[in-house]
């Protein structure tokens, strides 16, 4: 089994090693570290055996948000665990709709990381039960959120763009964006959001204050 590890503290990584040495005992698990997303997405190029990931949320390169979609994007068949020293309901509900495998905090216990890991790796997606996304939910439907959702750098570019009533193919052609890609972040947004349409998540985002007039495109 082959995990890599993206935190850039080293003792963190070195500690995950050490815990990782437990999670299959009848197989050993090598471990790659990276300190940075870039290097991290350079590993993964390389390495493509590999069957886990685990991304701290907090990087000096990259938020979390956007790693994630990078890695969604680029290996999208590769499982991506969130490591976070806290866990803001909003960030884990916009991680899990982002694609990621997980969501554990680092204040966790070592049983807790292996069993959830173990979970993942069977298929099954991991979150801190307090913090389910599905808690907010009702009749498939997320209800308001009682926080403000955390978005990356270009889930927010794609956002304005929906507010002001652009089509998927406006938006691409405004942002020169293939169409995958406006579709996956228009879809990431409306789960974001707890929305059925488009209308819906401009409503929503316009309630936690997403105003296209004050974004740089509009002056």
């Amino acid at each position: 089994m082959k995990i890599l590890v993206v935190d850039d503290h080293a003792l963190v990584r070195e500690g995950l090693c050490q815990v990782l040495q437990c999670l299959d005992p009848h197989e050993k698990t090598d471990v790659l570290q990276a300190a940075t997303c870039t290097r991290a997405l350079e590993l993964a190029h390389f390495n493509r055996d590999l069957d886990l990931v685990l991304l701290d949320y907090l990087l000096p390169d990259m938020n979390g948000l956007s790693a994630l979609e990078t890695f969604a994007q680029r290996h999208p068949e590769l499982p991506v665990v969130i490591l976070s020293g806290s866990a803001n309901p909003s960030v884990v509900q916009q991680a899990m709709a982002l694609g990621a495998a997980g969501f554990i905090t680092k204040s966790s216990l070592s049983d807790t990381l292996l069993n959830a890991l173990r979970q993942i790796l069977a298929g099954e997606p991991y979150h801190p039960a307090d913090l389910s996304p599905m808690s907010q939910a009702a009749d498939g439907v997320q209800g308001k959120l009682n926080t403000p959702p955390v978005l990356s750098p270009r889930q927010q570019e794609v956002l304005v763009q929906l507010i002001n009533g652009l089509t998927n193919r406006q938006i691409c052609d405004k942002l020169s964006l293939g169409s995958e890609t406006v579709k996956f972040h228009v879809s990431n947004i409306l789960r974001i959001f707890g929305a059925r349409t488009r209308t819906q998540a401009a409503l929503e985002a316009k309630r936690w204050g997403y105003d296209p007039a004050s974004s740089p495109e509009s002056r």
